[in-house]
């Protein structure tokens, strides 16, 4: 469903560590290329983060890896 969209990442300790508003979505695929910074631009180190994708009527976790 269409509607308002936020990514945020956390580090293993559940810190957040960086949030992107997205804003209003329209229905259908779409991809972002997170940059390593956090939410003050200062560079994140290697290792697992998750991310939570948070839509209108739906939540996602997932794991991922950061590797420079």
């Amino acid at each position: 469903r269409a509607g308002q969209v936020k990514l945020c990442i956390f580090n293993v300790l559940g810190q957040e560590i960086k949030t992107v508003d997205f804003g209003f979505m329209h229905v259908g695929e779409h991809s972002f290329i997170w940059d390593g910074t956090d939410n003050h631009n200062r560079e994140v180190t290697s290792g697992v983060y998750f991310y939570r994708l948070e839509g209108e009527q739906v939540t996602e976790a997932k794991k991922m890896i950061l590797l420079k």
